[in-house]
């Protein structure tokens, strides 16, 4: 990798970041989207985005939790099964220009949903989360990870959200800890890949950490949880484009 297309890397890898984290994600599909552009080898692009991913969702996890935004109760019944559905998923080809445009235009419709104005009360309003209905949940949305070689929580803020499981704070931290756990699993899946990691990863992973402070700060203490979701909106939009036009 020459140094022109390291630093523009480093530089973008570092704004997606902190994008990403302001809503408790790590970045995968934005990394996979920027790498593809920069033309970076296939064989390297996946191993890359999902050890930033582990990277980023480690500190995210971390914050969140400290900062008390989080779910353990309605966590655990999810990651449980999605984890083994994710890493099963991952084994299974199906043809990309079939199953990437239909995920895409839904997270492109969730994103219609989010950047449209919401009352700041009803984001309050939160519903029980019924433990056989999460697992299901768990289990589709790891399927989903494993086929698009993300971690997943593009696909399970939404969910939460809609079905008011959580406020929007602790559906952040309980994203990046479910990020976290599919990222591993991934990762793990394929470890044959690992050889594949580029030299400058650690460059990479000081520029995505830098970005997950900043982003993480602000999804903690600064956004407003209509902000949240606006936020949450443009991560949809970016995520679904890269699933689209890859």
């Amino acid at each position: 990798m020459d140094l022109q297309t390291l630093l523009i890397l480093c530089v973008v890898f570092a704004g997606v970041a902190g994008l990403y984290t302001s809503v408790g994600h790590a970045g995968a599909s934005g990394y996979l989207a920027v790498m593809a552009i920069l033309a970076v080898p296939p064989e390297v692009m996946r191993p890359t985005a999902l050890a930033l991913n582990i990277i980023v969702a480690s500190l995210a996890t971390w914050r969140f939790l400290r900062a008390g935004q989080f779910n353990l109760r309605l966590f655990l019944p999810i990651v449980i099964v999605a984890v083994p559905s994710a890493f099963l998923a991952a084994r299974v080809h199906l043809p990309g220009e079939v199953y990437r445009p239909i995920v895409g235009a839904v997270l492109w419709i969730a994103a219609i949903r989010f950047l449209m104005p919401v009352k700041a009360e009803v984001l309050d309003e939160i519903r029980p989360s019924n433990v056989w209905l999460a697992g299901l949940t768990g289990a589709g949305v790891g399927a989903l990870s494993g086929l698009t070689g993300t971690g997943g929580g593009i696909f399970l803020s939404p969910i939460l959200l809609f079905n008011r499981w959580e406020i929007p704070r602790r559906v952040s931290g309980i994203s990046s800890a479910f990020i976290l756990c599919v990222s591993i699993a991934g990762l793990a899946g394929s470890v044959s890949s690992v050889g594949r990691l580029p030299p400058e990863l650690p460059w990479l992973a000081g520029a995505v950490l830098v970005g997950a402070l900043v982003g993480t700060q602000l999804g903690i203490r600064t956004l407003k949880p209509p902000m949240l979701l606006k936020a949450l909106g443009l991560v949809l939009i970016v995520a679904g484009a890269k699933l689209i036009f890859s």
